[in-house]
């Protein structure tokens, strides 16, 4: 299978051994709409971390070294599905207008 096919999309869950799945969709049928409550309920969630960890951050004198460790790794995990879902939209979209920007993003994948 070819991701470079613009009708291809990363959907956001892996398969058997962490293998990326790809729907070959218009994007109107039952799994593309799934994939997209997924992609709205991940985002919806790193919203309401962010809103918790800034009331946590401006109080830092009332929590504890576990509780701003948590955070930390809950932040992390919701970064990563923020990317996924962004690099995953925005190839997409580059393929889908001819655009060579999904190639440059794999450039800045790692610092």
């Amino acid at each position: 299978m070819n991701s470079d096919d613009p009708s291809l999309r990363r959907l956001p869950w892996v398969g058997e051994g962490g293998r990326p799945c790809y729907l070959s969709t218009d994007g109107t049928g039952p799994v593309s709409r799934l994939a997209n409550r997924i992609e709205a309920a991940q985002l919806g969630l790193a919203g309401r971390l962010l809103g918790h960890a800034q009331g946590l951050l401006a109080d830092l004198g009332q929590c504890t070294a576990s509780e701003l460790g948590f955070l930390a790794a809950q932040l992390a995990d919701a970064l990563h599905d923020a990317l996924f879902i962004a690099e995953s939209r925005g190839s997409r979209l580059a393929l889908a207008d001819g655009s060579d920007d999904a190639d440059d993003a794999d450039d800045d994948e790692h610092f």
